[in-house]
């Protein structure tokens, strides 16, 4: 699966609580939640981003409570990837849990820029920066969590699961 997009770039330690306000986390529903992703860090963020563009950040994204109305919220969105230094360990497991896609690459996020238009390559981990003609391999996912995050997360990943065992 190849994602195409133009990316939305922030800086270090983004936590939950800027991804989606706590005074938003009354709906679980991905649209709700979209309309005030990441209002605190970035008001006009919801009115720019375009389905599949792709969010940079810096070290430790998705730091905070362990919510998963986070990456509900990103995925809402209609982002098609987060690019990061280094991802909060439960938001990792939860962005995995819910299909959203997530690469860590620090040379990427060094070597991209707001507004770069890039392309991304899951399977094997390439971020291609098509505005500077730059190439970064991130580790690509184990098979299984791929197929977690390309059906959508982990209760569409168990279901067919089970349908085909019986």
């Amino acid at each position: 699966m190849k994602i195409n997009g133009n990316a939305h770039k922030y800086g270090d330690n983004v936590d939950t609580d800027v991804i989606i306000p706590a005074r938003h986390c009354v709906s679980i529903h991905e649209e709700d939640l979209a309309a005030h992703c990441l209002e605190d860090l970035d008001k006009e963020f919801v009115n720019k981003v375009k389905p599949n563009d792709i969010l940079v950040a810096g070290i430790n994204f998705g730091c905070g409570s362990s919510r998963e109305n986070a990456p509900i919220a990103i995925k809402g969105a209609k982002v098609g990837c987060v690019v990061a230094k280094y991802f909060a360990r439960i938001f990792y497991r939860n962005a995995i849990n819910i299909g959203l896609p997530i690469l860590e690459c620090p040379e990427a996020v060094d070597g991209i820029d707001a507004g770069d238009e890039l392309e991304i390559e899951l399977s094997k981990g390439i971020i291609y920066n098509k505005t500077k003609d730059t190439t970064f391999t991130a580790a690509p996912f184990p098979e299984t969590m791929q197929e977690i995050i390309n059906q959508g997360g982990m209760v569409n990943y168990v279901k067919n699961r089970l349908a085909q065992s019986n």
